[in-house]
């Protein structure tokens, strides 16, 4: 099948930040967070890669895009700390949106700690913060009976429960949820199939 090419890949996601007045970005820029996070792992990946044959394809991207950790990561954290909510549900507030004024979700809330965490920059989030967000059980997020909702609307789906849980594990706050309860409900999805569904 031949080598990843993985320069192009590389030039390709470089190029897409540089096109934000473009008819996709703008379309897009509601869930721009997850387009940073799927781009700077993607990179992550590609600069850690190795083919099967134990030979690098010779990209290095440490060329193209500086270090993780240099400058370039101080300026992706500032953003994203510019999609966290501060206060307009007061409540609420320490959740992240899909970009600058966007609303508050807690799938772009694991996606800023993932991304924060990519760049080992979990330092600049106000930890808790962002638990006191998901922890908020006024209807928003955490549910009596284990459950997460994704935002203030209340919707209870699944992967909700995913996303707090991996948010939890890596900011290091597990122990802020009841574990148990958690694992309960979302062996409560399991469906006949053996597989596991949206709700109960």
């Amino acid at each position: 099948m031949g080598e990843l090419a993985g320069n192009k890949h590389v030039k390709y996601i470089l190029s897409v930040e540089k096109k934000k007045d473009s008819f996709e970005s703008v379309v897009m820029e509601h869930l721009r967070l997850n387009g940073a996070y799927w781009g700077l792992a993607t990179l992550d990946l590609l600069e850690n890669l190795t083919p099967l044959n134990g030979a690098y394809w010779g990209l290095t991207i440490l060329d193209l895009l500086g270090k993780l950790g240099s400058a370039d990561s101080n300026e992706v954290v500032s953003w994203i700390l510019q999609c966290q909510h501060e206060s307009h549900l007061a409540d609420c507030a320490g959740g992240f949106g899909g970009n600058i004024r966007r609303f508050l979700y807690l799938p772009y809330t694991l996606i800023a700690a993932q991304t924060s965490a990519l760049f080992d920059k979990l330092d600049f989030l106000d930890i808790n913060k962002v638990t006191d967000y998901i922890l908020w059980n006024k209807g928003a997020v955490r549910n009596e009976d284990g459950s997460f909702s994704g935002d203030v609307w209340g919707e209870v789906y699944s992967r909700f429960s995913h996303f707090a849980i991996c948010c939890f594990a890596i900011l290091k706050q597990l122990d802020s949820i009841n574990v148990e309860n958690a694992v309960r409900y979302i062996v409560s999805c399991k469906t006949m199939d053996s597989g596991f569904g949206c709700i109960p």
